[in-house]
């Protein structure tokens, strides 16, 4: 597989990491895009320490290689954070000003610390407070955009300005995508829409049929789903779809996530396996790389396709280039 300074500084074969993706990601495909030679991520926020010590439990019943969990600073838990630290590889925050401290805490566990970052302001900062790999997330990108600028004008911005490896995130779906931001100078890439179509997804299969039918262009910017949203106000990428299905509800609740809360209409949860209700009306998140969901497959599958493709389509380039 392709080997970067992502791959190297990681100990991960394929330099891919997952997006968190909240509780649509789950740790079974966290563990399983690992397995895989990836850094499978799972989302923590909101979570105790006990409960953080038994999501990395499960993880690890799956899988013994490398994998992160993702924490949002808006409810950043410290004593959870210590306990990611003390297991998994990766400790990733998301979603606040890069912070010194979370990422001594992170490193004082043992464990590397990364940023996903939308400006290169945010970038420097982010290398400045410690952090081992930044993430560049364009306005390509599915969920919430930290970001205003397209993923490639911003990592070669990022690349230039900072000397720790750099993914690129937002709308990398196929293996051309990869083996562009690779050439452009990444270290790998961050990919959460393509695993939404993977068989250990816990994304409801509703959303899941929605993904598959849409094309790149049903991947729209708004701020329409943001009640009940601790990332809130926020851009999002969301399936057009989506939008037209929640405006057109009669009722203020779009369904219902059983043992946790309602789901009011415009609620910023995507809706995962246990969700019921108008599924298609939620929010159904994706990034510009939805194009490429084609079907429902192995997360394994996803990440060899990706990777064997950049790397024949890089070696090929190589190959075409005439010398100067």
């Amino acid at each position: 597989m392709l080997r970067t300074t992502f791959t190297e500084l990681v100990g991960v074969e394929a330099p891919i990491q997952m997006s968190g993706m909240g509780s649509v990601g789950g740790p079974e495909l966290a563990a399983a895009v690992s397995q895989a030679g990836g850094l499978g991520t799972n989302t923590v926020a909101g979570l105790t320490p006990n409960e953080v010590e038994a999501r990395m439990d499960l993880i690890r019943t799956q899988t013994k290689k490398p994998f992160a969990l993702n924490f949002l600073i808006p409810v950043v838990d410290t004593e959870a954070v210590k306990a990611a630290a003390r297991a998994c590889r990766v400790v990733d925050f998301f979603w606040g000003r890069p912070d010194a401290e979370l990422v001594r805490i992170a490193h004082a566990g043992g464990a590397l610390a990364s940023w996903q970052t939308g400006s290169l302001e945010e970038a420097v900062a982010a290398e400045a407070a410690g952090c081992d790999f930044l993430i560049a997330q364009g306005i390509e990108a599915g969920g919430h955009i930290r970001g205003q600028l397209g993923v490639l004008q911003l990592l070669t911005e990022v690349v230039e300005a900072v000397k720790v490896p750099v993914l690129a995130a937002g709308g990398i779906g196929n293996a051309r995508a990869l083996a562009g931001v690779i050439a452009a100078g990444a270290a790998g890439a961050r990919i959460g829409t393509r695993f939404l179509a993977a068989e250990e997804t816990n994304a409801h299969p509703d959303y899941v049929k929605a993904l598959i039918a849409a094309r790149a262009e049903d991947s729209v910017r708004t701020n329409r789903f943001h009640v009940d949203c601790p990332l809130c106000p926020s851009t999002h990428g969301v399936l057009r779809s989506a939008i037209e299905r929640a405006e057109a509800l009669q009722t203020e609740t779009a369904g219902d996530w059983p043992g946790v809360r309602p789901i009011p209409r415009f609620a910023g949860a995507p809706p995962n396996r246990s969700f019921v209700g108008t599924i298609a009306a939620m929010a159904c998140y994706a990034g510009q790389s939805v194009g490429d969901v084609k079907k429902v497959e192995p997360a394994a599958k996803i990440v060899h396709e990706l990777v064997e493709g950049a790397e024949a389509i890089l070696l090929g380039t190589k190959s075409q280039m005439s010398p100067a």
